[in-house]
């Protein structure tokens, strides 16, 4: 299974990405993970990352195309993945699709987490750092609806919608039924 996670921030992509893995038994790759361990490692990936890092901007779109084609490269990866955190734009989207074309690969679905916009809000706001004001939060959403949504009609064929309420089990039930199901987008209210 070769699985994209897309959805705002609060929608549960990391605790369904763990939970997916084991479930699917394949490797859980985040953008996040990549960008600490190639920091920690001192790459020169990860010198090129931690200057825009360290400024508080984004990792330009090569430097995470790299950083993930080296990772899908690993023997764990072959047989499938699931991504969370990328691609959040559609460039990013062409990169990965350039790096499956060269193993001859291609994504099996994409699925959206979501969830109303209060919800998503209240969750960051109990669970988020110290430093994370309901302004700053809301921004983050409108962020991703600008960057991360296009990919929605990017992936229109792979795509299925599933609503991040309820229990994370719940959830993760639902996701695995959907991908048995094959692609179906389904618009919550509130979304």
């Amino acid at each position: 299974m070769r699985l994209v996670l897309i959805g705002p921030p609060g929608a549960g992509k990391g605790t369904q990405a763990a939970m997916l893995s084991s479930a699917l038994g394949v490797p859980h790759i985040s953008t996040g993970d990549l960008f600490r361990d190639h920091t920690a490692r001192r790459t020169q990936l990860g010198q090129d990352a931690g200057r825009y890092l360290d400024a508080g901007e984004l990792v330009p779109d090569p430097v995470t195309v790299d950083m993930v084609r080296q990772r899908l490269g690993e023997p764990d990866a072959r047989h499938g993945f699931i991504l969370d955190g990328f691609p959040r734009t559609v460039p990013q989207a062409d990169g990965l699709a350039r790096i499956l074309d060269e193993h001859g690969e291609k994504l099996d679905a994409v699925v959206e987490l979501t969830a109303p916009e209060d919800v998503l809000v209240d969750r960051l706001l109990a669970h988020g750092r110290q430093d994370d004001a309901e302004d700053v939060i809301r921004n983050r959403q409108r962020v991703y609806h600008r960057d991360t949504a296009p990919l929605l009609a990017y992936y229109a064929d792979l795509l299925t919608s599933v609503g991040a309420v309820g229990s994370t089990e719940q959830i993760a039930d639902e996701v695995l039924t959907r991908l048995q199901a094959g692609p179906r987008p389904e618009r919550h209210p509130g979304t």
